[in-house]
């Protein structure tokens, strides 16, 4: 019996050895192809057609092919995608820096605006694309799929991946067309989780007014609800450093409350139901206005970078995946028996997220023009098309939102789930390297590149990417901004909008100078302390 059990302990002991052994070697190569995608990512820097997107994408698909051969067709990947791993530990650090660098000026300047591309604009796109797949895949005979699955195909391929054209746009040169590219894809994202969650949590079988209620109700509650605990996050972690003062005694503290109060945010948004996107954006800008300016200054330089390399490693992570696990040999097995419905329903799907897309960007683009007074100010044409294009590719949020609409325990035997997550690998795939590919020639042809556009829109003081603006300013840059540009005639309607006594941006100045910055910090308001981060400033000026 000594021996049976002895033997049995040495078998499980070796098995688990194994098994870690293989877990230490697939994160090996894992980290290793992270290097690599880097390097050649910094030698193609200069290419007119590639990015860090396509570069992590063709690396994984490569590995994905070189495991597929040697494995001889049983395996192509190294790791699993998870939606878990995707939604926990990737997506927080790639929203809050996102968050944390915007500029917020422009950012509110253009809020509306946003608001109608990401929220509005994310209805439409989703009510277009859920009756589409409904009148083309019931008579295509896919599978057995439910008025949930149609309108959650909605909500998967609602959800846009800008990255591409974000790093071809400069956010000094073209601020207007950055800042609605940018937050129309940030709240595109949070809209798209919303409404898919939305969509889980309610029986669609039988759909009636109250329901319909019930559902605009729960959507809207959400987007409060969530923007407002990011809000209290990021005031909470500003009012505890401003008091307490960590750096007078390590840096290393404040830097580590500040990451852990971000991430504290986003997981108390997952617990609640809340739409965590949302609550780490805003409590990234909260952070940016308050908590920031209360460290010290090595601190400053520290989160900065550190929140920027997070996001970058993060994003690399996620397309390296992506390319990775589209090769998986299991998902394709299943529709293997009709290959022409598998291209069918992919085509279909772009098809819809063109004319989806389309049908609200240019409409709303034209209302919001209509609220413009200014002509520099102005949506042009090159600029819808532009916004148009950055909207049309599909990433990470629509591989996990699919995964988890469509997969039960990691399989997907069924017909049409199988159609479906293999229909996602390919428009994901698609959209990301045509799409992608065309984005920079594109932009440099509908958007040549204009310097003085750069030195009229320099970077905000208040942004945590500025460090050459003294600490002790008072910070009242807008007003010098509207007086050396774009002076107006004294009677048109555009002067008395400028007037410091007749915006909204003013009366906000006035209550954040005379409450939220004496008691959250901020630039300008944080008391002289020994040790506190004035201290420094004070010597150097």
């Amino acid at each position: 019996m000594m021996e049976i059990g002895i033997g049995s302990l040495l078998s499980k002991s070796s098995m688990t050895f194994t098994s870690d052994h293989t877990s230490v070697a697939s994160m090996n190569l894992f980290v290793a192809l992270l290097c690599a995608c880097i390097v050649i990512g910094h030698l193609l820097e200069e290419n007119r057609w590639m990015n860090e997107s396509i570069t992590a994408l063709a690396v994984g698909l490569c590995t994905g092919i070189i495991i597929l051969l040697t494995s001889k067709g049983k395996s192509s990947r190294i790791l699993v995608f998870s939606e878990d791993l995707f939604f926990t530990y990737l997506l927080p650090p790639i929203i809050f820096n996102a968050g944390f660098q915007v500029k917020k000026k422009q950012f509110f300047r253009n809020f509306m605006t946003i608001m109608l591309f990401g929220a509005v604009g994310t209805l439409i796109s989703f009510g277009i694309i859920s009756v589409g797949a409904i009148h083309f895949f019931k008579k295509m005979n896919i599978g057995s799929l439910k008025i949930g699955d149609y309108l959650a195909i909605g909500a998967i391929f609602s959800a846009t991946d800008s990255v591409c054209t974000l790093q071809v746009l400069n956010q000094n040169e073209t601020p207007l067309l950055y800042s609605l590219v940018f937050g129309e894809g940030v709240v595109n994202d949070a809209t798209s989780v919303v409404l898919f969650n939305a969509i889980q949590n309610f029986d669609l079988s039988h759909i009636n007014s109250r329901i319909a209620l019930q559902f605009v109700g729960n959507f809207f509650s959400l987007f409060i609800l969530s923007t407002l605990l990011g809000v209290f996050a990021g005031l909470l972690s500003a009012y505890i450093i401003k008091k307490l003062y960590f750096g007078r005694h390590s840096t290393d503290r404040e830097v580590a409350l500040m990451i852990l109060m971000a991430y504290l945010s986003y997981m108390l948004a997952e617990l609640f139901y809340l739409s965590a996107i949302l609550t780490v954006f805003f409590c990234g800008i909260v952070m940016s206005h308050y908590t920031w300016h209360n460290v010290t200054q090595s601190s400053r330089v520290t989160t900065k970078h550190a929140f920027a390399t997070f996001s970058f490693v993060a994003e690399i992570f996620i397309f390296l995946y992506v390319g990775m696990d589209a090769l998986d040999i299991e998902k394709w097995k299943v529709v293997s028996d009709s290959p022409g419905k598998s291209v069918g329903v992919s085509a279909i799907l772009i098809g819809l997220i063109l004319v989806g897309r389309a049908a609200f960007l240019f409409p709303l683009s034209f209302i919001s023009n209509l609220t413009r007074k200014s002509p520099n100010e102005k949506i042009s044409f090159k600029q819808q098309v532009t916004i148009w294009w950055a909207g049309l590719m599909r990433g990470a949020v629509s591989m996990a939102l699919a995964y988890n609409q469509f997969t039960k325990s990691g399989h997907t035997q069924l017909h049409g789930n199988a159609m479906m997550i293999t229909s996602t690998i390919t428009v994901v795939l698609f959209s990301t390297v045509v799409f992608g590919f065309i984005t920079k020639p594109l932009v440099r042809i509908l958007l040549p590149s204009t310097k003085q556009n750069a030195d009229k829109n320099s970077s905000e003081p208040s942004s945590p990417k500025s460090f050459t603006v003294p600490l002790l300013s008072n910070g009242h840059d807008s007003d010098i901004e509207h007086s050396s540009h774009n002076v107006p005639r004294p009677t048109s309607l555009r002067m008395l909008l400028s007037k410091p006594s007749h915006t909204v941006h003013y009366y906000w100045r006035k209550f954040d100078d005379s409450f939220m910055r004496p008691v959250f910090g901020g630039r300008g308001f944080v008391p002289y302390v020994p040790g506190s981060p004035l201290e420094q400033s004070i010597q150097e000026w």
